[in-house]
């Protein structure tokens, strides 16, 4: 089975269970658990960031850093696309009492300007504009990568008009093989950061949130009172530092993997186009009269597992339980996939 739906889909490598088999552990919640210690102090180090915080899911980092950046009556700006409002249950109105004010931006990615204009006047009419997240790579983008600068022209944004801003990261080590940038770049630039190791870097569980010290101990209450502290985690925390050793640099594979295949997607009938591929993600329209249930139903068939996202549209995600061989097999069944 070549499994496309998404990157979480990896299963924990030979090497990444042994690392996790030998994990020396304690309670967490006493913060007596050396390998999450260390997987915590080592991923704030690579970004230059003062502290972390290890949750279970992107989810709750996400959450759990928005209810630390705001207070209930806020707004949030985001694009209209994002994760956090999305794919997240509801997430910012349940936990935090705020309010989301959506853009629409290019591929999940909004500028300065656009956020600019949607801050509230300091008018007790309106919600207090608090926070402004970002999302890199977008998941609805295609993978589609922010450039450093326009991320600075937000963050100076922020800056001016007092505002947090926080990093949706789910997938940020895509976006620094593809784009060059350093880990630390990117922890200058927010008050937050969350990044996920159950995606591209293969881990069965597990999300990092990073911050200032004085941000992480106030993150750390909001993850009890979330139900996120847990206790000998360090078992999975071996996970993440075993992909932080072995994993970061072979994403370039699962890209590369992505180019490819679009490619062959684009050659077939069925396919109207797609967007442009960047990381890991391709996402592929369907030419009527064919819907993007069918096509995957096709797939399935041939032991092919996609994702159909919209009416319109099919979405395939590559990881690193994805083969050269897989990608070749693939790009043979594709141009018979349809009569």
């Amino acid at each position: 089975m070549i499994d496309l739906r998404s990157d979480t889909m990896t299963k924990p490598t030979p090497g990444m269970l042994k690392a996790m088999m030998s994990a020396e552990v304690g309670d967490d919640v006493f913060g007596e658990d050396p390998t999450v210690n260390e997987l915590e102090a080592r991923t704030a180090a690579l970004f230059g960031m003062e502290a972390a915080l290890y949750c279970p899911t992107g989810t709750m980092s996400n959450q759990v850093a928005i209810k630390a950046h705001t207070r209930p009556g806020d707004e949030v700006i985001c694009d209209q696309s994002a994760h956090v409002y999305q794919y997240e249950g509801g997430g910012i109105a349940f936990h935090s009492g705020a309010q989301v004010k959506l853009l629409p931006g290019d591929l999940g990615r909004i500028d300065a300007a656009q956020i600019a204009a949607a801050i509230n006047p300091d008018d007790l009419h309106k919600a207090r504009t608090s926070l402004v997240c970002l999302e890199n790579t977008s998941n609805r983008g295609g993978g589609s990568c922010y450039e450093i600068e326009a991320i600075k022209s937000i963050r100076a944004l922020c800056d001016e008009k007092g505002l947090s801003l926080h990093l949706d990261g789910a997938r940020l080590f895509n976006a620094l093989v593809a784009t060059g940038e350093k880990p630390a770049s990117f922890g200058q630039l927010f008050h937050s950061i969350s990044v996920c190791l159950n995606k591209g870097l293969g881990c069965p569980i597990g999300s990092v949130l990073l911050g200032t010290g004085a941000f992480i101990r106030q993150a750390r209450r909001v993850r009890k009172v979330f139900g996120g502290g847990m206790r000998q985690a360090g078992y999975m925390a071996a996970a993440g530092l075993y992909a932080l050793d072995n994993h970061i640099e072979r994403l370039a594979d699962d890209h590369r993997h992505a180019k490819q295949i679009a490619a062959a997607l684009k050659k077939t009938d069925y396919i109207a186009g797609a967007l442009p591929v960047e990381t890991n993600i391709i996402i592929a329209e369907i030419k009527a009269p064919w819907q993007p249930a069918q096509i995957s139903a096709k797939l399935k068939e041939r032991n092919i597992l996609a994702l159909p996202i919209s009416p319109t549209q099919i979405r395939m995600v590559l990881h690193l339980g994805v083969t050269d061989e897989m990608v070749e097999r693939l790009e043979k069944e594709l141009p018979a996939l349809v009569d």
